[in-house]
């Protein structure tokens, strides 16, 4: 067995965590500033519905962004499609900063912010299906879930990036000063977040598997015809299991900062801290588990987080109900962290090994994006209208992921196993299952 991780990975990785700041920025700001700032109204529960509802337009653009690039992606390369995605990102992340309020534009104000996100989750769309690929496809065999699994970390560190600026100039700034100017600042960083990443990036290779493919004038005109022919019963399985890691995702770092809040009354700082104290342990968690899928397989470590998270879902919400900020900080940890990287760690290796080279890229985008917009897109939204529902209960929120994590369980219990033993040829591994 194998621990080696190779330089694609790390560049991949750094590019991704640079890249995952502007996503993740705009998660935590939708909660917490956007209300106020884009979307005033007397009913602070009418804002925050619309503020979401924002949120979950990144998340339409991404079905649509990863098809496209990852169209491109199977046709040209990783590499070109990763600096794509960084530029995209960086460009709308920083002119959000720039968005003028409400106050001063009137509605002209959330239009430019919904555009600016639709481009943002353009870009989002193909950026880790792109990390995770050129990862996967440059490793050595028997280390393929591990390094796969790495830029999910990298994710995590975009995320504490975003949340540690974001706190910090939440606690240091007067609150009037802070929804004035001070959330920009984290926005306007995008541009040199983004610099840095493209310089990083210019340091890794072309996918060693896409240059075989491509020499040997196996490319597709059309990937997506191709993906459809020859691994279409495939696809529908592959995106129900994709909607275990975006609940076990997105409920916990977006949705609960505002029940948090809004529900049970706890500071802002609390739930913050909990996203940071999950995200660093991601650093760990993550690619603990994608090692662990080297050994004993992708479908056991991603049950067990689908599964585990499934049995959890009522305990996360009990302990967020205290208000406890020690036990609000483990109920983000059980479910963001534990159950989230091991269904997360695990897709990465699954997803690589799934789909043939040739048409890979766009599988991979097919398959997460369209259920990353159907179902974590929309859960903030969703979440915060049953809890409404619910006279400010989490019954019915807590149904609802539930269900959600046992779709997640069964469509990748009816999915083969992909790892290949160690020793195993790189061209078998890239056979259809």
């Amino acid at each position: 067995m194998t621990f080696r991780i190779n330089k694609a990975t790390i560049g991949a990785t750094v590019g991704t965590a640079l890249e995952w700041y502007d996503f993740s920025l705009y998660g935590t700001a939708s909660a917490l500033v956007f209300p106020a700032v884009f979307f005033p109204s007397q009913d602070p529960v009418t804002a925050t519905l619309a503020s979401f509802a924002t949120f979950a337009v990144g998340f339409f653009a991404r079905p649509v962004g990863g098809l496209i690039i990852g169209h491109l992606g199977d046709r040209y390369g990783r590499r070109q499609m990763l600096f794509l995605t960084l530029v995209l990102m960086g460009l709308s992340s920083t002119l959000i900063g720039l968005v003028p309020s409400y106050a001063s534009i009137g509605v002209a104000a959330p239009v430019l912010l919904i555009v600016l996100r639709v481009l943002q989750g353009f870009g989002a769309g193909g950026e880790y299906a792109g990390a995770t690929l050129l990862a996967a496809e440059h490793s050595r065999d028997g280390a393929r879930g591990l390094n796969a699994s790495i830029p999910g970390a990298g994710n995590a560190v975009g995320a504490l990036l975003a949340t540690g600026v974001l706190t910090l100039l939440s606690t240091t700034l007067p609150q009037e000063a802070f929804l004035s100017w001070g959330w920009r600042v984290a926005f306007l960083l995008s541009i040199a977040v983004s610099i840095t990443g493209v310089v990083i990036r210019l340091r890794v290779a072309e996918s060693p598997e896409f240059v075989a493919t491509k020499t040997r004038g196996d490319v597709p005109r059309v990937a997506i015809g191709e993906l459809f022919r020859t691994a279409g019963r495939k696809i529908p399985f592959a995106m129900l299991a994709s909607i275990g890691p975006n609940v076990a995702s997105y409920l916990p770092s977006v949705y609960a900062l505002t029940y948090l809040t809004a529900s049970v009354g706890a500071p802002s700082w609390v739930g913050l801290t909990g996203i940071l104290i999950g995200n660093l342990l991601k650093l760990v968690t993550i690619p603990l588990a994608g090692w662990i899928s080297d050994r004993v397989g992708r479908r056991p470590v991603f049950l067990a987080g689908a599964l585990g998270a499934l049995v959890l879902i009522y305990p996360f919400f009990f302990l967020l109900d205290t208000g406890t900020p020690v036990l609000v900080w483990a109920a983000l940890v059980l479910i963001f962290t534990f159950c989230n990287d091991a269904m997360l760690a695990a897709q990465s290796g699954f997803m690589s090994e799934l789909f043939e080279v040739r048409y890979r890229y766009t599988g991979v985008t097919f398959s997460r994006e369209i259920t990353g917009a159907l179902v974590g897109g929309t859960l903030p939204f969703v979440a915060a209208s049953l809890t409404t529902a619910a006279g400010g209960g989490f019954e019915l929120v807590a149904l609802y992921c539930a269900v959600l994590f046992g779709l997640a369980a069964l469509g990748m219990f009816l999915l083969p196993e992909t790892r290949v033993a160690a020793g195993a040829s790189t061209a078998a591994r890239s056979v259809e299952a």
